[in-house]
């Protein structure tokens, strides 16, 4: 088909992420519970005589920090997919974006699990779903989940992708920070604070027993990162960010991922809009509201 086809992909939070000391290969394992918010980014992809992409962002984000070209994860994705089915990567790609850009949430990753989603369907493909988590791997430890969203576990680097029952409605306040802080970086920083970090990461089962029991308060308890304290130490602001949410009424706030989002559990959507009200007249001028989980990447055109 020519197209438009325009999929949507959700962001990701780490309910719990447990970072083990790093292998011999530089990577740390990870033991993770992914969860997919109603905050998302939609790529939409037509029939070109060449590869090209651009971007539409939401206020709140540095579109001109988004690399577009072959550097944009997006174009690595097309560039994957095409070489998997033995054709050029002809297309126009879109993303209209309203995932923070470099904030913890896997905005990148969700564009790239877009891209092959929609660019399957566009060339009429029709790969297996096991073919295509096989090429998200390929372009990010991220990519997996953002294809199958919900709430779901993951392990090794985080690609080994095992979903997680998950019945509930979690509100969620999500806010974003206007400067970046670098995944490696953090890292890093985690290796500096913890030279004595285990081989194994901290297992998920607490975090899996409040996911089963419904119940937010549980859940907050059990919310689990071990990348907050060096991103913190990297950024004190994040530390007081998270404290005065706890004030304004959440359950409890988190770094998302290695930062410096920050996100708070709390206990329903009316609680969440005081929380994102408070937060707002603290003087934090992007205060979202979402919930999850959320469909992982999906057709919603074409």
């Amino acid at each position: 088909m020519t197209g438009p086809v325009t999929v949507r992909a959700p962001a990701k939070i780490n309910l719990h992420l447990g970072v083990g000391a790093p292998r011999e290969d530089g990577f740390h394992p990870l033991d993770t519970v992914y969860q997919a918010l109603r905050l998302s980014d939609d790529v939409t992809v037509s029939a070109a005589s060449e590869l090209t992409t651009s971007l539409v962002a939401a206020d709140h984000i540095d579109g001109p920090s988004v690399p577009l070209g072959t550097d944009n994860i997006v174009a690595r994705a097309a560039t994957l997919l095409a070489a998997r089915l033995g054709r050029e990567p002809q297309a126009a790609l879109h993303i209209a974006k309203q995932i923070p850009v470099a904030g913890g949430m896997a905005g990148g990753s969700a564009d790239a699990a877009a891209a092959l989603r929609a660019l399957d369907r566009l060339w009429a493909a029709d790969l297996p779903e096991t073919a295509l988590l096989e090429l998200a791997a390929e372009l990010g430890s991220d990519v997996p989940f953002a294809l199958v969203g919900g709430t779901a576990r993951g392990r090794g680097r985080g690609e080994l992708v095992e979903p997680v029952v998950d019945p509930a409605t979690w509100s969620w306040v999500v806010v974003p920070s206007t400067t970046g802080l670098s995944t490696p970086s953090v890292y890093r920083h985690f290796d500096a604070l913890f030279p004595d970090a285990p081989a194994e990461p901290v297992g998920a089962e607490p975090l899996l027993a409040a996911i089963a029991s419904g119940d937010p308060a549980q859940l907050g308890c059990a919310l689990h990162n071990d990348l907050q304290a060096p991103a913190v130490d990297l950024r004190p602001e994040l530390g007081e960010l998270i404290a005065r949410g706890e004030a304004e009424g959440a359950l409890r706030g988190l770094v998302s991922g290695s930062g410096p989002t920050c996100v708070f559990l709390c206990a329903d959507g009316g609680a969440a809009e005081a929380t994102a009200a408070g937060l707002r007249g603290a003087g934090h001028g992007v205060v979202l509201t979402t919930t999850g989980p959320a469909p992982g990447a999906h057709l919603i055109a074409g």
